[in-house]
Parts: structure tokens; sequence; C-alpha cells
């Protein structure tokens, strides 16, 4: 996964134990902070936010897997609890949440079909590869180092979900308007490319005629990385169906997709797809002519 890329970048340029240990300790904070003022407007348990609870209870998740994970020093879940954080914290928000209306309760049945779907995808792929991921080879069997990278999946998790947080626990629920279903819309769109984009290229890898050669078929003509901007548009709908809720500090939801876009444009994704890309088929004209002739991103209708 993509974020994972910019996880383990980040992981392996955290240094020794003392350094890696301070890294993780500084994005705890961050991730902690935004979700402390990212909850102004919701509802209240204890005394604190139901979105700052589900903060909490996202680094708990990745933290307690990650005691058992670096002693075995085994990256095989990482992927997986990714999603089980999203549906942790989203089952935790509708829990604690009272009076949930048809905005929370649809935006939690998108978090959690895009949840199970996506962990489901990663979780069949990483076997497919023999239960280990090479990014991780050089971080999980140093633990302060791979504390890091679960600390940051805990953050990526809040960001990520920042919208779909504020208007499942909103303390004031408004009417069903047209931002609504336009954000509706959008989402499902969203999904709909990325699931499809993910088959097609699934479906292309596993053709033995295909091995070696890079995808330039059904919505992969159309753009050089579909399932990113599914991934985008997704996150962009729900973000529009939670607008009217947004007051005060918990504009800070705006980040979600901004974070997504910003992961999957600059600092990993697309980069990192480009570089490797590159490496396999720079020499090769048709692929210089499709990377040529194809959008990286934004998709358009094939000439």
């Amino acid at each position: 996964m993509s974020e994972d890329d910019a996880t383990t970048k980040i992981a392996k340029s955290s240094g020794g134990a003392g350094k890696s240990i301070m890294v993780a300790v500084v994005v705890a904070a961050i991730g902690l902070a935004f979700s402390w003022f990212l909850g102004s407007q919701s509802q209240n348990l204890g005394g604190y936010s139901l979105v700052f609870i589900c903060g909490v209870i996202a680094f708990g998740v990745n933290w307690l897997a990650f005691i058992p994970s670096a002693a075995a020093q085994s990256d095989k879940f990482y992927d997986t609890m990714g999603a089980v954080t999203y549906l942790s914290v989203t089952g935790i928000a509708c829990l604690l949440s009272e009076q949930l209306d048809i905005r929370a309760i649809v935006i939690a049945a998108m978090v959690a079909i895009w949840a199970l779907r996506l962990g489901s995808f990663l979780f069949m792929r990483i076997r497919r590869e023999g239960g280990s991921d090479s990014r991780f080879e050089k971080i999980k069997v140093n633990p302060a180092r791979f504390l890091v990278a679960w600390t940051l999946q805990a953050v990526w998790v809040t960001f990520t979900a920042a919208a779909a947080l504020v208007a499942i626990t909103a303390s004031e629920r408004v009417e069903i308007g047209i931002f609504f279903w336009l954000g509706a819309a959008i989402w499902v769109v969203g999904f709909a490319w990325e699931v499809i984009a993910d088959r097609q290229k699934k479906e292309f890898k596993q053709d033995p005629s295909n091995k070696g050669d890079f995808i330039n078929v059904g919505l992969w003509r159309w753009s050089r990385h579909p399932n990113y901007f599914g991934e985008i548009t997704l996150w962009t709908g729900i973000l529009v169906m939670t607008l009217p809720l947004l007051s005060g500090t918990a504009w800070l939801a705006v980040i979600s997709p901004l974070f997504v876009t910003l992961l999957l444009t600059k600092v990993s994704g697309i980069n990192l797809q480009n570089k490797q890309a590159e490496e396999r088929w720079g020499d090769d004209p048709a692929y210089q002519e499709y990377r040529k002739n194809t959008p990286a991103l934004i998709p358009m209708p094939p000439g």
C-alpha cells in the first residue's frame, strides 16, 4: 500500500533506538493533538470528545499489535491491522454516540465496507507473496524502528478517517440535504473506481502471458494510477457529506482527502511507482508512449 511505503521510508530514516522512540513519541503527540482539536464539535464521554477517544484507540490497537509482531519479527498482519484500526475506531464511534442519524450510519457503513474490502485484498496479496513484505525487511528486526511504523499507521488512520469520525460523533445533527447526496455519489464513484482498478490489475498479473509487462488495459488506459484516483475520490465524498457539520476546529476534517492526496501524489504513491516503472520499462518504447499519452492520476478517455 502506498501509505505504508511512506511509513517505511520514515521508519527507515528514524535512526537508532533512542531517536526512533523519540520519533514515535512526537508522531503520537501530533496524532493525539489533532484528534483533540478535531473533536471540538463531537459528543463527549467522561470529559473527553469521542473523536479524541477514537484517536487513543487507534494508537492502542496498533501498539498492541506491535508487541507480538515485534516479538516474532513479522510484518504479516501490518496491512490487515490498518483495516482493523479503521473498523475499530468507526465501531467505537458508533457504539458511544447517541442517536445516530442517517448521515452517521451511512458514513460508518462506507468506511466499514471500504476497510473490509481493502483489508481482505491486502491480506490475500501478502499471502500470495509468501506472508512477508520486502519493505519491512530492515525495520521489523529493529523493535524501535518497527514501533515507528506501527505508530505512523495509527496517525494515518486518524487523519484519513477525520471527516468520518466528525460526522459519526457530531453533537448536533443536521438534516440530510444536497451535500449528503452529492458526497454519497462521489464516494460510490471513487469506491467503484478503486475496486475495478484493483481487480483489473490482479487479473492482469495472474495471466501468464502478461508476465513482465506493464498494465495498460481497462481503467489503466484512462489513468496510470486509477486505484489512487478512486482512493482520493471516495474520501473526498465522505468530506462533502460531512461539510454541513463543520465549525470551529472541526474544520480540521478537511485534512482527510488532502492528506490522502499528498501521500499518494507527493510522498510516495505515484513517485515511487513511477521510479519502479522507469527501472523496469524505461527502455521500452511502448511504455514511454503509454506514459506520454496517459494521465498520471485524473482519468481521461484514451485517444
